[in-house]
């Protein structure tokens, strides 16, 4: 096996991350006001990249462009961690 496979890459998160988690709030919020599934219409965005998965009212279509899908992944799966970690404290 070769050497490049038994090392780990890291991802090393941006300093958009706090931008990014104000991002998501945002789109959030817009998808939700115009009806929308939040969760359906990120899915659909961070899948294909296509920004029509985005509402553009209050101007998130263009808001959600402004940073990396990875970015917006990663901010994605570092709050569904740390939900899950506090239901476990709390039990």
């Amino acid at each position: 096996m070769h050497e490049a496979h038994d090392r780990t890459t890291l991802y090393r998160r941006g300093y958009l991350a706090n931008r990014a988690a104000r991002i998501v709030a945002e789109v959030y919020e817009a998808l939700e006001e115009k009806g929308y599934d939040p969760v359906a219409q990120f899915v659909g965005y961070l899948m294909s990249g296509d920004p029509t998965y985005i509402t553009s009212h209050r101007d998130a279509r263009t808001l959600v462009r402004t940073v990396e899908r990875d970015e917006l992944l990663s901010e994605l799966v570092r709050g569904y961690i740390q939900a899950q970690r506090a239901v476990d404290r709390t039990g």
